[in-house]
């Protein structure tokens, strides 16, 4: 199993493009199994997610290529089967988005229930309830959810709480059900905009997303596009939080501010200076040590849960006490157990942690439990004294490109250790 060696102290100074972003990409290529004709997604980030979303669209009878211009292109015109198989989804619960577009295009699926997640519930029955009000029979069976139905017909929906892939999901299933469809109490994240943006560029006929309600009248069928694929704006506000931490100046190109508000917000309250335009971020931190922010995450355009981890390697090493609220999911502080074998002294009361912020961190070796907490790791690791050592890291490969080489450009001292 690979590792990471990190060799802490170094500050990070430079320019760095943001990669495509991963929650956006995901959703839109299951999108492609509703149209017949190809469908060209660019900017797609290498990592592990979507390399598992292709094999699962391979399996079913997709053809994917890439083109000269270094370009996917997905044709789903002809699928000969409608199975996600447990084999693929136990790896990646976005497995999910396949269900909507395959039950509205082909009448029928089989996926494999999403097994459990390591930071806690993520339940399906949101996007099943909604399904069945589209007129979807289904039922679960030995571990499969089976959906039929010959013509889901729009309706009226609201969701029983906050779900992004639920929220995709059925926006993806009405685009080409009969009818009207209203969706009330859905998700705002960027990346929903971004998936009606492809739809719309499609042929479908989608508007009020990144608002409360979103409205989507059915058509006959979609037709061919090509679409890039937004910056990944968790991948940014790690890089900026490394920069902070590292009392460093980096800028971060391709990626809109308006994105990342909350985040922006709380860095400038930690003491880094921050100058955004269009389609750029800088930081630069010149302070000895960031002051303690108090955080509470919540869906877009609050505070994203994606960055609690990494807000809490700030907090560790900050002058001061403060508390971050957990709201999203349970069981998400379990980079706290690793950070503290570092040194740093957070303790967790249910969905609170407590950080008082210490000296020095130091080096040590740990494990990753899941995604953003291995981005923390890695991150105590860049500011830590000594040399750190990241065990688990295909969690890191799950979602953030080339991680290493984007951190080593910058001035830090990062090597991928052989399994």
């Amino acid at each position: 199993m690979e590792k990471l060696l990190i060799k802490g102290g170094n500050s990070l100074e430079g320019t760095i493009k943001c990669s495509g972003a991963k929650n956006a990409a995901l959703p839109m290529i299951a999108a492609t199994i509703m149209c017949d004709e190809s469908i060209v997604l660019k900017n797609l980030p290498y990592l592990q997610d979507i390399t598992t979303m292709f094999e699962l669209l391979g399996s079913m009878g997709s053809n994917i290529v890439l083109n000269e211009n270094m370009d996917f292109e997905i044709l789903s015109n002809n699928l000969k089967d409608v199975e996600a198989r447990y084999e693929l989804v136990k790896t990646m619960r976005a497995s999910i988005l396949v269900l909507g577009p395959l039950v509205a295009k082909y009448g029928k699926a089989r996926i494999a229930l999403p097994g459990g997640c390591a930071i806690g519930s993520r339940p399906v029955n949101f996007h099943l309830d909604a399904l069945r009000k589209l007129g979807a029979t289904i039922t679960l069976r030995n571990g499969y959810i089976e959906a039929s139905a010959k013509k889901l017909q729009g309706t009226n929906i609201e969701f029983k709480g906050i779900t992004v892939t639920g929220t995709e999901n059925i926006m993806m299933a009405a685009s080409i059900a009969e009818g009207i469809t209203k969706l009330t109490n859905v998700a705002r994240e960027p990346e929903i905009v971004d998936l009606a943006d492809m739809l719309n560029s499609m042929g479908a006929k989608i508007s009020g997303a990144g608002s409360e309600e979103i409205t989507i009248e059915g058509v006959d069928k979609l037709h061919n596009s090509s679409f890039s694929i937004p910056a990944d704006r968790i991948e940014a506000g790690t890089y900026l939080t490394a920069a902070l931490i590292t009392n460093g100046s980096i800028k971060i190109e391709g990626i809109d501010p308006n994105r990342l508000y909350a985040v922006i917000k709380k860095l400038k309250d930690a003491g880094s200076e921050i100058i955004t335009d269009k389609n750029s971020i800088f930081l630069s931190m010149k302070k000895n040590k960031p002051k303690p922010v108090d955080i509470t995450t919540a869906p877009f355009p609050e505070f994203p849960t994606d960055m609690q981890a990494q807000f809490s390697v700030i907090n560790a090493i900050a002058n001061g006490k403060s508390c971050i609220n957990e709201t999203v999911f349970e069981n998400r502080f379990m980079h706290v157990q690793e950070l503290n074998r570092m040194g740093c002294n957070i303790s967790v009361n249910g969905n609170k942690a407590s950080i008082t912020g210490v000296e020095n961190l130091f080096g040590a070796e740990v494990m990753a439990t899941d995604l953003r907490a291995s981005a923390s790791l890695i991150l105590a690791g860049l500011c830590a004294q000594g040399d750190t050592i990241v065990d688990r890291i295909y969690h890191i490969d799950r979602g953030y490109e080339r991680i290493e080489e984007k951190l080593n450009y910058l001035g830090a001292n990062i090597t991928r250790l052989p399994s």
